[in-house]
């Protein structure tokens, strides 16, 4: 009984963690770096299940975009205002389809692939995604009259708080799937504005900011979910965001930040010999404690050194492969668990 009851505990919480990421899907990327992951990634979500342009909005936006407190709407991206699903048209306050990567960026029109990757597709007030047009990404500018917290000027737009991380993993996204192969066009995320018609599309350094600032959440976790079960592909950079800083710029200190969530911050990860668990941001609190689990849900016994809010956690003795860390307050209100992603030197 007790072996069945840790079994289904750790098939929770490899659930909670994971969502619907198939068992393995990732295999082949883990460990690497740089232009040897963006290739392991790219021969991951290549190939995907293709629809028209007009399947995406008679139903592939409706339910990737769904209003998870109104089934009758759809969220719209850069105003994120909530709006019956049957108001799709021309009209200023209707929505319609943006291509975040825009399609002028490599000239790929409304066609398969490109044009109808719903990872990079999604529903916005038809005005205001008239006003970013084909803009690159960047910080600055004036505020939309439409579209609260988004900025822009002649060469950019910025969006609101609440999606930058979204758009930078949807840039990332097309910048990986699009490499060239099978006649395809080859699409770069580059440090430049003004970069249409070229099939590039910037600003690097804003993007990775933002992938940072703001990470996944709950919306764009079942998003990438429900793209999986139409295109039988994933965004690699919403399961693994640490992902995007180990390709782009991988001698970043904040290369492997797993996440932000509460402020707790883990790194690196993937890790060789040693993680760090920083907590600095809770010295108002008593210091949390962690648990470090394997697969099968057996508790690992850790060596570790604290510091300033900080365990320094020995993990050379962890065989390649993935753990789980659980970080426990006293009071379990913000109790937590996450990945840990443990390579050989």
């Amino acid at each position: 009984m007790k072996k069945l009851i840790l079994i289904i505990v750790t098939i929770l919480l490899y659930i909670s963690v994971f969502g619907q990421i198939p068992p393995g899907y990732y295999d082949n990327a883990i460990g690497l770096s740089g232009n040897e992951l963006k290739a392991a990634l790219h021969n991951i979500i290549k190939e995907h299940i293709e629809y028209s342009y007009d399947d995406l909005k008679d139903f592939i936006l409706k339910n990737t975009d769904e209003d998870p407190n109104n089934s009758n709407n759809i969220i719209l991206l850069y105003t994120g205002r909530s709006q019956h699903k049957s108001t799709f048209g021309g009209g200023p306050d209707d929505w319609n389809r943006e291509h975040v990567w825009a399609k002028s960026h490599g000239d790929f029109g409304n066609a398969p692939p490109c044009g109808t990757d719903a990872h990079h597709i999604r529903p916005t007030d038809a005005s205001v995604n008239s006003s970013r047009g084909n803009k690159d990404f960047d910080n600055g500018g004036q505020q939309h009259p439409e579209a609260t917290g988004c900025y822009y000027d002649d060469d950019s737009w910025e969006p609101r708080d609440e999606v930058k991380g979204d758009v930078a993993r949807m840039i990332f996204y097309m910048a990986v799937r699009y490499e060239g192969s099978s006649g395809e066009l080859d699409l770069e995320a580059v440090d430049a504005v003004n970069t249409a018609p070229a099939p590039e599309h910037g600003k690097l350094s804003a993007l990775l900011e933002w992938n940072i600032q703001d990470p996944p959440d709950d919306f764009e976790n079942n998003r990438n979910n429900v793209i999986y079960s139409y295109q039988n592909n994933r965004n690699p950079f919403i399961d693994h965001p640490e992902f995007v800083n180990l390709i782009w710029d991988p001698s970043s200190t904040t290369n492997s930040i797993l996440f932000t969530e509460d402020q707790i911050i883990i790194y690196p990860n993937p890790a060789k010999d040693h993680i760090t668990i920083d907590f600095s941001k809770y010295t108002n609190l008593p210091i949390p404690s962690f648990k470090i689990f394997n697969l099968v849900g057996k508790e690992i016994e850790t060596d570790y050194t604290t510091e300033n809010y900080k365990y320094i956690i020995d993990i050379k003795y962890l065989h390649r492969g993935l753990y789980f860390v659980k970080i426990i307050f006293t009071d379990n209100s913000k109790n937590r668990v996450y990945k840990l992603i443990r390579v050989c030197s």
